[in-house]
């Protein structure tokens, strides 16, 4: 086993556990790329939140997650599930991007596009578009 495998094995765990279809653990340069299909929201949750443990502000560069929730479709629903505060809805899909909106904690947004794994395209109440962290977002 490798020490990045080593290093992140509650992570590797968490995605069997929460069954993670078509799971991949990939080391790569440097970095482990862990990807495949969650059946709902709260098992792709278990592997950010085994991450967290580990990782609590996710900025570590050495591990790839993409785990994608299987069947979120344009037009999806979703629940804004921050901590505390607001997310901030932004110009572009980064942190350093204008905020141009934001979605209150438990507030409904609509899904547009997943743009990517870190970064969804959607819409609030209001019919402000733009740009979401998905680690904020449930469906």
């Amino acid at each position: 086993m490798s020490t990045l495998q080593d290093k992140y094995s509650s992570v590797v765990s968490a995605a069997q556990s929460a069954g993670i279809s078509n799971l991949q653990v990939q080391e790569q340069d440097g970095i482990l790329y862990v990807s495949g299909d969650a059946s709902n929201t709260a098992a792709k949750d278990a592997v950010w939140n085994a991450l967290g443990v580990i990782d609590s502000t996710y900025s570590a560069s050495d591990i790839n997650i993409d785990v994608q929730v299987a069947g979120l479709a344009s037009g999806a629903s979703l629940t804004v599930a921050t901590d505390e505060s607001n997310l901030n809805i932004r110009q572009e899909p980064s942190t350093e991007a204008a905020v141009v909106g934001k979605a209150a904690k438990g507030s409904a947004v609509t899904l547009i596009e997943q743009t990517s794994d870190d970064w969804w395209k959607v819409k609030t109440a209001d019919g402000q578009e733009g740009y979401a962290y998905s680690r904020y977002l449930k469906a």
